[in-house]
């Protein structure tokens, strides 16, 4: 279909549309939103055919106003919550996977130059770690116990501390990202170069898989959640750095929007992985094979939540505006 006859055939409905969103009125949420999926399929037909037209401007202006009057005026569902893990956040993420990408390869990076730098030079792991912990590791180490630190402190203080101190962590990952993104890559740099010379002090011990078996029952989750917490922080930063076809302004809000809800995703993560930490890791002595599951199932959840079920429900999204298109011609 041309342009031309696209819009004489749905241009007296865009019309209508359009006066009833100048309308002081309040609709019927209902019937506002019947609408606004109208005119959705209309701005996902024009952006497949008519891309970067005039008709393609107006409907995304149009769809834009009118998604601020149904969520101005409709109530909000009673499963909000669960919409929000369920399809809002994963179909939001889809479009951030990069940020993640760059996230997880800089903090990987670090924790390679944490692993050179600790096998390098001798001082690296205690200016890193803290005099104190290594020597009270050491001391451990020397008791036949070199996991004892998880088991100093009851389950639940452990469990309420961890928590929130990674939570602190992960908003500083955001927060930072304020100064271009910059302020989340050196969260990700601190957290990496601990984690390598951490890894390393134990295989310089000869505990690597000791260590490992022990300490990713819970950080599996953890320091994924943390990457995907510096990935907020790019998010909020490019929203200053890269504008596109908003002003800057407007950019930097739906910057600082979609980081939030990134990383208020990351909260339940950050309970499981204190849950973890404070009530399981200190079962040191617990089979491989039931230390290896929980690493496993940890990283398959992470995996799938984040990377897997968002370009699934993409997907589906755009299997239904190919309909939709299919419908309209």
């Amino acid at each position: 279909m041309r342009e031309a006859a696209f819009v004489k055939q749905n241009k007296d409905k865009w019309l209508k549309f359009e006066s009833i969103l100048s309308n002081k009125t309040i609709l019927n949420p209902d019937e506002l939103s019947n609408l606004y999926i109208e005119i959705t399929d209309h701005l996902s037909y024009a952006r497949t055919f008519f891309r970067k037209s005039n008709t393609e401007l107006y409907l995304n202006q149009l769809a834009s106003q009118a998604h601020l009057k149904i969520y101005k005026t409709k109530k909000e569902s009673k499963n909000r919550i669960v919409s929000f893990y369920k399809t809002e956040f994963p179909t939001l993420f889809y479009k951030h996977q990069r940020e993640l990408l760059i996230a997880f390869l800089v903090f990987a990076l670090f924790v390679i130059a944490g692993a050179f730098s600790a096998a390098s030079e001798g001082d690296f792991v205690r200016s890193i770690l803290g005099n104190g912990y290594v020597n009270m590791t050491l001391e451990n180490i020397e008791k036949g116990d070199p996991m004892a630190v998880y088991k100093e402190q009851g389950e639940f203080n452990m469990f309420l501390g961890i928590t929130l101190n990674n939570i602190k962590v992960a908003l500083m990952a955001f927060a930072y990202g304020i100064l271009l993104g910059i302020g989340s890559l050196y969260i990700m740099l601190q957290n990496g170069v601990m984690l390598g010379s951490f890894q390393y002090f134990f295989y310089e011990n000869g505990l690597l898989w000791e260590s490992a078996r022990t300490i990713w029952i819970h950080g599996t989750i953890e320091i994924s959640v943390i990457i995907i917490a510096g990935c907020s922080g790019l998010v909020l930063g490019n929203g200053l750095l890269f504008p596109g076809t908003y002003t800057r302004l407007e950019s930097f809000k739906r910057g600082v929007k979609n980081g939030l809800k990134i990383l208020v995703s990351t909260i339940p993560f950050f309970v499981i992985a204190g849950f973890l930490e404070g009530f399981v890791t200190r079962h040191t002595q617990m089979p491989d094979w039931l230390a290896i599951f929980i690493i496993v199932s940890s990283l398959a959840l992470i995996i799938f939540y984040y990377v897997i079920y968002p370009i699934q429900l993409h997907k589906k999204q755009k299997q239904v505006e190919l309909e939709s298109q299919l419908k309209i011609l």
